[in-house]
């Protein structure tokens, strides 16, 4: 290779590699600053010891971890991942048939229907929350008609317990799991299911053997978005479950916030974020399998 040809090769390297630098650097930069020094910073927190007053004492100590495994936390951390899972499943329920509905609406109500979707996200998540306080206590609009249809006789206990914790975070991520379902559906397209139609399938074969199958990787995102926020949640546990539904959320919040006790926080914020990883890992897992099986690979 002559001197030339070398200098050429070397300037078209270092031009590709500004190019990324330019297109990924703000990206890459904002997931360091926000991201890896926040979680390194939870990590050295967790193997000190809290003050007597609060804060941090830099000695090194596995006591933190060791009162993580306590069943207390552990029962904790389990009804969390129960109530996120219950949450996502029913929102999955939801959002599948509504994303399915918009994506074979006619182009001229797709757009206002995706605004529908995400209009609750106008307003402030917290304002909602309260309104959701509104319409379930015993003198909220719920039980007044049920009442007045004749439906009860006496209010239901909607409120504060883990049906009112649910309904919740359904309510608040439902959103999140429409938007990547239909994004799945409408990249399909109609011609799977004509396919399958030609060889004679019913609407329910083709929507369990074609549709489905081939629109997971959206189901798994949208699942991925539901779950991860739900099990991290503290506001409506605090509000909607009154203290007496206590998600790790919640134990979080009050071991920074009111214990100070920021190194068993950091333990606990550590576990979620484990639990984080092991999900998106599932995901992968997941996209991977789809893909091999479109590409005709064995999975």
């Amino acid at each position: 290779m002559s001197v030339a040809a070398a200098r050429t090769r070397r300037a078209r390297g270092r031009r590709v590699w500004g190019q990324r630098f330019v297109l990924l650097g703000p990206g890459m930069t904002y997931w360091l600053v926000f991201f890896l020094v926040p979680v390194g910073v939870l990590i050295a927190y967790s193997f000190f010891r809290r003050g007597p007053y609060g804060g941090v004492i830099y000695e090194p100590t596995l006591k933190n971890y060791a009162r993580a495994l306590d069943p207390l936390y552990i029962g904790v951390l389990w009804t969390s991942v129960r109530i996120a899972t219950v949450a996502t499943a029913v929102a999955l329920l939801l959002a599948y048939p509504a994303a399915l509905f918009i994506a074979r609406a006619t182009s001229r109500w797709r757009v206002p229907l995706l605004v529908l979707v995400i209009l609750p996200f106008w307003t402030s998540f917290l304002i909602r929350t309260y309104a959701w306080m509104l319409l379930l206590n015993p003198a909220g609009l719920i039980n007044k008609l049920l009442q007045a249809v004749g439906l009860i006789d006496e209010p239901l206990p909607l409120l504060y317990n883990e049906f009112a914790v649910t309904l919740g975070l359904v309510y608040a991520y439902l959103p999140l799991m429409v938007l990547p379902i239909y994004a799945s559906l409408e990249r399909l397209g109609p011609q799977a299911g004509e396919a399958s139609a030609d060889l004679y399938a019913s609407p329910a074969q083709t929507l369990r053997k074609v549709t489905i199958p081939l629109t997971l990787p959206g189901i798994v995102a949208g699942c991925i978005f539901v779950f991860v926020p739900s099990l991290g949640n503290f506001i409506v546990p605090d509000l909607l479950g009154g203290g007496r539904t206590v998600m790790i959320g919640n134990v979080i919040q009050q071991q920074f916030l009111q214990a100070r006790d920021w190194p068993f926080g950091a333990v606990l914020a550590m576990s979620v974020i484990v639990l984080m990883f092991v999900v998106l890992a599932v995901q992968a897992q997941v996209l991977r399998r789809t893909q091999e099986v479109e590409d005709g690979r064995p999975a």
